[in-house]
């Protein structure tokens, strides 16, 4: 994990407070890891917390000034995660939307790409949901998860993300196989 180079990608679920957990492990681990956010993720979680765990700023804005971001971060990583996927980042990786910098990037990205999906049961079970499911492993994507257990709202079912451990561990594995 030393000096590899890493973009985690967190979006608006709940359950993006367990991010920070995976993101400090791999900091730990020596891995260089850029936090990219959605606007909606930074609602739930501040960019203060990962800035702090990365000694990096967190990246938000598709048009920051000076650069293509997009690009750039394209480049530099040698594998992204997103953790969580919520529904709205899988239908749009399944098709193809690049309408913010993470899923700009992720049209950008040539190497590995982990999705950790966390949503309520009854979002995970959705047909169209398992479409873009089929449709994101078809195309290539890691899929890590959601794992069954109690959820935000109150229910117990699919659609908790899986734990940062586990995710950490299929990042080291990946990463090994490159």
């Amino acid at each position: 994990m030393k000096d590899r180079e890493l973009v985690i990608g967190v979006t608006g679920g709940i359950a993006a407070y367990k991010t920070a957990g995976l993101v400090s492990r791999l900091v730990q681990a020596g891995a260089g890891v850029q936090v990219v956010m959605t606007r909606a993720a930074t609602k739930l979680v501040r960019p203060k917390t990962f800035e702090a765990l990365t000694r990096r700023p967190v990246a938000v804005d598709t048009f920051a000034s000076g650069y293509h971001p997009h690009v750039e971060l394209a480049e530099q990583a040698e594998l992204v995660c997103v953790a969580p996927a919520t529904a709205n980042l899988l239908a749009k990786a399944a098709v193809g939307i690049a309408d913010d910098l993470l899923t700009t990037l992720l049209l950008s990205f040539d190497g590995p790409v982990i999705l950790a999906p966390a949503m309520n049961s009854r979002m995970w079970q959705k047909p169209a949901v398992q479409r873009n499911v089929d449709q994101l492993r078809a195309d290539g994507f890691v899929l890590v998860g959601p794992e069954k257990g109690y959820l935000s709202c109150g229910a117990r079912g699919p659609g908790r993300m899986a734990e940062p451990e586990t995710i950490f561990e299929v990042i080291q594995e990946m990463l090994v196989e490159q």
